[in-house]
């Protein structure tokens, strides 16, 4: 059976009272939506940093009491606005250790969290520790060693770093990680960069695009396919998810047939979040829909689709909702070629607008590479 893995990214906080505790009342809706429609079918719940806006006690409280009913796990790491203070005591007082490791394997995946903030200056000065440079590497080849796919957790993508930002993405890529999820941006994206896939979700307080909506994300990777989508806050259930094989925009290795499949039989994957035993689901290639099979635990659906060379829409429905895939599928002797990696983790790589994922391209954020409305 193949490894998958899913979990839950709730955009930067940014916690504060001068909004009126904004913050506090989305995080709130959203542990409730998780904790009724999405369960276990998350692994965890991910808080990419710049958690408590001016990083006090009072705002770190706020977060600590709001996340008390969640029933999953979650994990968080620093961003600079908890640094605030000058150091990581109140953030690091705020979150116990278990909620703060500097690696943890689930299902099956190598995850490593990674501190970009406590040797920087304060502010966007994001730099990695020796500490954290040395464990990254051991990490990296421990997951290569026991058989694990690697999956890193930063607060920015590795072209924000003040130094080795083009050295730590070609680590990233020579370890083959499999998917790399950030916060900072306040805008929804995903870049794409050859060999490694990146994720940015919308801060949950600070959203400078979509009128202000505020929302999740769901990320998945499914025997190495890495696939996001975001959700906002209040919108309908079930909510679907194609888990495999990899849409164009997302292939990392176009000689895998996990990822570009062979012609003939392909075997196509959803994984559904918030349905019920009368949900029904599925799937569409250019003919007339067919019924998708679940597995025992109802989350994983599979359907096998005969497809000739050539690009393809798949379209997977539950319910009233969908999602759809570029899917390309090439023989053997035509498999897509890769070039030389150019600028690894920069986001000139993003793969644009992609609005049935709730991305909008807008770019509209405080990172370097922001734009202003």
């Amino acid at each position: 059976m193949s490894a998958t893995i899913s979990w839950v990214h709730i955009g930067d906080l940014h916690m504060d009272e001068a909004d009126g505790w904004l913050a506090r009342e989305r995080l709130a809706a959203i542990v409730g939506e998780i904790n009724e429609r999405i369960g276990d079918a998350a692994d965890f719940v991910f808080l990419p940093g710049d958690n408590a806006n001016h990083a006090t006690p009072e705002q770190y409280r706020a977060i600590t009491d709001a996340l008390v009913p969640l029933r999953r796990p979650h994990r968080a790491i620093p961003g600079d606005h908890d640094f605030e203070l000058g150091s990581l005591d109140t953030y690091e007082a705020a979150f116990p250790a278990i909620n703060r490791p500097e690696v943890e394997v689930i299902a099956g995946h190598r995850c490593v969290f990674l501190d970009m903030i406590s040797a920087g200056a304060g502010g966007p000065d994001f730099r990695l520790t020796m500490h954290h440079r040395n464990r990254l590497l051991e990490e990296l080849a421990r997951a290569e060693a026991e058989g694990q796919v690697p999956l890193v957790f930063m607060h920015a993508y590795p072209g924000d770093l003040a130094a080795d930002g083009e050295a730590i993405a070609r680590t990233f890529a020579d370890a083959r990680v499999a998917f790399v999820d950030t916060g900072h941006t306040h805008y929804n994206e995903l870049l794409n960069d050859g060999r490694v896939v990146y994720g940015a979700t919308r801060s949950t307080a600070q959203i400078e695009e979509d009128g202000g909506r505020p929302g999740y994300t769901i990320v998945t990777v499914h025997d190495r396919v890495p696939s996001w989508r975001f959700k906002p806050i209040g919108g309908g259930w079930p909510f679907v998810q194609i888990v495999a094989p990899a849409d164009l925009r997302l292939v990392t290795r176009p000689a895998d047939p996990r990822q570009v499949p062979r012609p003939g039989e392909v075997a196509v994957v959803a994984k559904l979040f918030g349905g019920d035993a009368d949900t029904v689901v599925t799937i569409m290639a250019g003919g007339a829909p067919q019924p998708m099979t679940a597995d025992a635990d109802g989350v994983l659906w599979r359907a096998t689709l005969s497809l000739a060379p050539g690009l393809h829409a798949v379209t997977v429905t539950a319910g009233a909702d969908q999602d759809t895939i570029s899917l390309l599928v090439r023989p053997e002797d035509n498999i897509p070629h890769r070039t030389l990696p150019v600028a690894p983790g920069l986001d000139i790589h993003t793969v644009g607008a992609w609005p049935e994922r709730g991305i909008l391209g807008t770019q509209l954020g405080p990172n370097k590479n922001g734009k202003k409305p």
